[in-house]
């Protein structure tokens, strides 16, 4: 069953009016565990921004140890829009095991759900890692109530947050390096894969981006860490400076595709380039920063940052100019990305009207659900 044919549906873009984000929580059985201090400390500091301007929706395993550390870092009005939901979880990448979002363009009239839920499959960036735990979120979250919304089942095709970026205006853009990569949809080549793509979010076009792979990342290149869309048709991307860096090609390559792309309406992108930083080392292994990972929240932007403050500096300056009329707010990300990820990675935004308060002494809107389809 797919959605009213007769409304029209859209992917919205990140900036377009949240009712709010969810964070899936670290802990002791992730492979947080050698620095959960630190990492717990990034996540409360984002959990104060994002609840100081909307609903946070928390998932973890351990209910009254989060709600704890909330209620100790927030103040009473921030923690008032908190929901917290006990979920068993294998670790806390909530952009790519939570469900996206599509917005129906037109009135609800008589029995119909304005927001659906897209579930896909998620199985850990092709089977790298466990995942069964954080695949089966987004139902137990849909049952509990939390969303006003139809939930569609897309789990017999693999997808991940960070995988696609849209305008919300009929364009989706991914990387051929991620969407092809062993393990997530074969036989399914790329031809049938844009098809799905299409489809499933009403986009009219899918602009595939062949370069940027940036080293030490997990999900084999998720659009998300080297290009994202931004307000009147501008793109946000890395840049790299450094001839002797071994990114130097791949992403010269990348200003020189995106240089050439258009709009649907056959215009240039208005380009911003964001630095790289400079090399971080964990192990010998390089960790793949990027200033590119950064959240968009109701007029505010979480921005990673690296204490390398010229970068950091100028990185914030270009996203300001993407987002001149939000707050920009630098999250030192350095732990993060020492699990190979950053603040979007870690985040999911919902669309205004999708996530249902709960009152102070409901664990779940029993019976409350809307359809499943």
């Amino acid at each position: 069953m797919t959605p009213n044919t007769h409304c029209d549906f859209v992917l919205p873009a990140e900036w377009a009016p949240q009712s709010g984000v969810q964070l899936t929580w670290p802990h002791a059985a992730t492979d947080w565990k050698p620095y959960l201090e630190e990492i717990t400390q990034m996540f409360l500091q984002m959990a104060r921004e994002i609840a100081k301007r909307e609903l946070l929706l928390v998932v973890t395993p351990n209910k009254a140890a989060t709600k704890a550390q909330l209620a100790k870092a927030l103040d009473s009005e921030s923690i008032a829009r908190v929901i917290i939901q006990e979920i068993d979880t294998n670790d806390t990448w909530a952009r790519d095991h939570a469900p996206f979002t599509l917005v129906s363009t037109h009135k609800a009239k008589g029995f119909f759900v304005k927001n659906h839920l897209l579930d896909f499959k998620f199985n850990g960036w092709g089977e790298k890692f466990e995942w069964q735990k954080d695949n089966a979120i987004n139902l137990q979250l849909y049952y509990n109530g939390v969303f006003h919304a139809a939930m569609e089942n897309h789990t017999d095709f693999v997808l991940e947050g960070g995988a696609i970026e849209s305008d919300g205006r009929g364009t989706i853009m991914t990387t051929s390096s991620c969407m092809l990569a062993p393990h997530r949809n074969q036989p399914l080549d790329k031809g049938k894969i844009e098809e799905r793509l299409r489809n499933q979010f009403h986009a009219q076009r899918v602009v595939w981006i062949d370069h940027g792979q940036l080293m030490g990342d997990d999900t084999d290149g998720h659009i998300d860490t080297i290009v994202r869309m931004a307000p009147n048709n501008t793109l946000l991307y890395v840049g790299c400076d450094d001839n002797d860096d071994p990114h130097y090609d791949d992403f010269a390559a990348l200003e020189q595709q995106l240089k050439g792309l258009k709009t649907l309406d056959g215009r240039p992108y208005r380009l911003l380039r964001l630095p790289m930083p400079d090399a971080i080392y964990d192990d010998g292994d390089r960790l793949p920063a990027t200033y590119a990972n950064f959240l968009i929240i109701n007029g505010a932007v979480l921005v990673p940052t690296y204490q390398q403050e010229k970068k950091d500096r100028q990185a914030l300056a270009t996203i300001q100019q993407a987002f001149p009329d939000r707050e920009l707010v630098a999250i030192d990300a350095r732990t993060a990305i020492r699990q190979h990820g950053s603040l979007h990675c870690l985040t999911m935004q919902y669309p205004e009207g999708v996530i249902v308060p709960l009152a102070d002494d409901e664990e779940t809107h029993e019976g409350n659900a809307p359809f499943f389809t």
